[in-house]
C-alpha cells in the first residue's frame, strides 16, 4: 500500500467525525477525486470505510450499545452529551410488540448533526420513535476507546436502562 493511502486511513483513524474527501484532499496536497479513487481502492483491499452526508468514517471504532429510557425534554441533552464525550450516534433502536427490532439510521457526529436533526424532527411536527415505547430506546454507538464509552454511561447514568431488560414488552425484568 503506497504512502498515501496509510496517511488516509491513518487521518480516518484519528477522527471521531466524518472526514470529507476535499479535507482529506487539502491536507495531502493532492485532488478530491484522487482521494475518492483511493478510498475505493482501500475499500477494495478490505477496509471498511463508510460514506456519510459529511464524509468518510472507517468502521473499525469500537461500537457499544446503550439503552435509555426519557421523554423528549431529555432527548438534545442525550445528544450532546454522547458527542461531548467523543462519541458518534450511529442509529436508534426500539422493541416493537408486533414488528420487533426497528432501526432508524442517525449518523450523528457532532452538535451541528445533533441540531439538524432536532430541527427537523421539529420542522416536520415529527416525533422520535422512542415514543413508541414511552421512551425506551437503544442506541449504537461509535466511540474511540472504551474509556470514552465509560464517559457516556457515567453521562447519562440517570436515564440508562442496566440488563436485564425484555425489550418485547418494553418492561424491567427483576
Amino acid at each position: 500500500m503506497n504512502a498515501r493511502k496509510n496517511q488516509i486511513l491513518e487521518i480516518l483513524q484519528t477522527n471521531t467525525k466524518p472526514v470529507s474527501a476535499s479535507t482529506i484532499a487539502t491536507t495531502l496536497g493532492v485532488s478530491r477525486q484522487i482521494i475518492v479513487g483511493d478510498i475505493a481502492l482501500l475499500r477494495a483491499s478490505g477496509h471498511e470505510i463508510h460514506a456519510m452526508a459529511r464524509g468518510y468514517v472507517l468502521a473499525n471504532k469500537s461500537l457499544y450499545v446503550i439503552t435509555c429510557k426519557h421523554d423528549l425534554n431529555d432527548l438534545q441533552k442525550e445528544l450532546y452529551t454522547i458527542i461531548d464525550c467523543g462519541c458518534g450516534i450511529i442509529d436508534v433502536i426500539i422493541y416493537h410488540e408486533i414488528y420487533g427490532k426497528i432501526v432508524g439510521k442517525l449518523n450523528i457526529y457532532s452538535k451541528k448533526d445533533a441540531d439538524q436533526f432536532l430541527a427537523q424532527m421539529e420542522n416536520n411536527g415529527l416525533s422520535p420513535l422512542s415514543e413508541i415505547t414511552n421512551g425506551i430506546h437503544s442506541h449504537t454507538l461509535s466511540c474511540p476507546t472504551l474509556h470514552h464509552f465509560e464517559d457516556v454511561k457515567a453521562e447519562l447514568k440517570d436515564i440508562l436502562i442496566e440488563m436485564p431488560y425484555d425489550f418485547t414488552y418494553n418492561k424491567q425484568l427483576l
